[in-house]
């Protein structure tokens, strides 16, 4: 079966990024389009990695622990160290989440704590007589 490219803009179009983006991705040896003069022609595994570059970025995997992961794939063992790698880094940013998340939360209670309060103050300061002018 004959290998299908994307130009850039339909590497845009159908990941909703930027050609800046994928350029930025190639800098940095994510991504490693085909090229024919001026133009990136990118491959099923272009593909396939930026889906996975996408992924690692919303969950907040660094962009070297990225590169990284995806460079075990050819380490051939059926991608068992890359699987293997990829659940640790998984595994810690979870649990930096979760801490962020609690942190968050913690801070949220206080902040609904001050802001009563604070509600109950301005509530007794209106009901106070105001002294004579």
């Amino acid at each position: 079966m004959p290998e299908t490219y994307m130009t850039i803009r339909q590497m845009c179009d159908a990941f909703d990024v930027t050609p800046r983006t994928l350029r930025f991705y190639e800098s940095k040896e994510l991504l490693f389009p085909l090229r024919e003069g001026q133009k990136r022609l990118f491959t099923r595994r272009d593909r396939a990695r930026l889906k996975l570059i996408l992924r690692g970025k919303r969950f907040g995997f660094s962009l070297e622990e990225i590169r990284q992961l995806l460079d075990l794939y050819d380490a051939g063992d059926q991608q068992r160290t890359q699987m293997m790698a990829t659940f640790d880094v998984a595994q810690r940013r979870l649990s930096s989440l979760v801490e962020q998340r609690d942190a968050l939360n913690d801070a949220i209670d206080e902040l609904r704590d001050q802001l009563k309060w604070g509600e109950q103050m301005l509530a007794s300061m209106n009901k106070a007589p105001r002294a004579a002018e």
